[in-house]
């Protein structure tokens, strides 16, 4: 609670331990398993079949480190634990939060993957995740991994995740791999599990990873990742909203987190604008605006400092915006993100909506 507002992280992140996979993987893959490094506080790289990534300088990592450490002494004291992390959450304020992995962004961020390793890295990932989250049934909440290399796996895990270990969500990374978008039917059967299941898929980004991403050909940071978040979520709402995929399952819900959310009206506006001008010609099955199902399947995530993300009141979007702190990555800005939005210029309906009502519903938290 936070000055009288109830809170859900809807993207809050954990730091795995570098030797996650080492201790959680089917013994028949522990050699090819990701490592993580940990060569300085708060390293979170991660090498994955002689990939590593993220593939940020080094110096630079460090020195990002050296400056979060009087902010993160707690989390770097007690390795990232789930006591640190639920410390976190009351020194925020927040009540509830639904947890994504750091290291884990990358653990699949290839372009083409021995299925068969994917599964198995993405079922190490949701054991050490459900162990985590034992700290505190019902406050924190995973959102588990799956694999888009091996769709009737990710069906599977998707269930066994839901089932087994309580969790409200499953994500994957916005990137396409193998060169089949998210409408291309293979995706069908994992669609209608999660729509049956009430489920929702959350896409996260990760910068610098080895695939094809936004801002790939520029030469720092800094630019690339300016691009990589927003853009590659603006492409998975073209395809999820512009292709008519959501009209085929209609109670499937989306999250598009971390990339923020002041050009979702924009986007929209001119998604409609193609929808007429060429879409219900070229897609004569929709019969819905892409606007028209993005307000009723979509979500976007809102940053705590997004000044130019007022403009969703005026735009009718208020209930499609979630919130979200990003702890404890380096541009979060704990612990005073909360205080951070309360300060946005929305109206108080808006910043319940956005800080609790619309991240229950996603989520299917009363």
């Amino acid at each position: 609670m936070k000055n009288g507002f109830r809170v859900m992280d809807s993207d809050m992140h954990v730091i795995e331990p570098a030797d996650l996979w080492d201790r959680y993987i089917d013994p028949a893959f522990s050699e090819r398993s990701p490592r993580g490094y940990s060569r300085w506080a708060g390293d979170m790289q991660i090498q994955v079949e002689g990939q590593i990534m993220p593939d940020v300088p080094t110096g630079w990592g460090r020195s990002r480190a050296d400056e979060q450490s009087g902010v993160y002494s707690d989390e770097y004291a007690n390795n990232f634990d789930s006591g640190s992390q639920l410390r976190a959450m009351d020194a925020e304020g927040i009540d509830v939060s639904v947890l994504f992995p750091s290291r884990g962004l990358f653990a699949l961020a290839l372009d083409t993957m021995d299925p068969g390793l994917s599964v198995a890295v993405a079922r190490a990932y949701n054991l050490w995740l459900s162990d985590f989250c034992s700290a505190a049934p019902g406050r924190m909440i995973g959102a588990g991994m799956v694999s888009p290399f091996d769709v009737d796996s990710a069906c599977r895990e998707a269930e066994s995740v839901v089932r087994d270990m309580e969790f409200r969500s499953v994500f994957m990374r916005p990137n396409i791999v193998e060169d089949r978008n998210w409408y291309h039917p293979c995706y069908y059967p994992l669609w209608e599990t999660l729509e049956e299941m009430e489920t929702p898929v959350g896409f996260h980004e990760g910068a610098t990873a080895a695939m094809n991403q936004v801002g790939k050909g520029f030469d720092t940071y800094m630019m690339h990742h300016t691009c990589c978040h927003p853009m590659e979520m603006m492409l998975g709402v073209v395809a999820m909203c512009g292709s008519g995929v959501l009209e085929r399952f209609p109670k499937l819900q989306v999250a598009f987190l971390e990339g923020n959310s002041a050009w979702t009206p924009w986007l929209l506006w001119r998604l409609d604008e193609h929808y007429d001008l060429s879409g219900k010609y070229e897609s004569p099955t929709m019969k819905l605006k892409p606007s028209e199902t993005f307000k009723r399947q979509c979500y976007v995530s809102i940053e705590a400092d997004e000044a130019p993300a007022v403009n969703i009141e005026q735009w009718g979007l208020t209930q499609n915006v979630v919130f979200s702190t990003d702890y404890p990555h380096n541009d979060s800005k704990y612990p005073h993100a909360i205080e951070a939005f309360l300060t946005m210029p929305l109206s108080d309906e808006a910043k319940k909506a956005i800080l609790w009502d619309n991240c229950a519903r996603l989520y299917g938290i009363a």
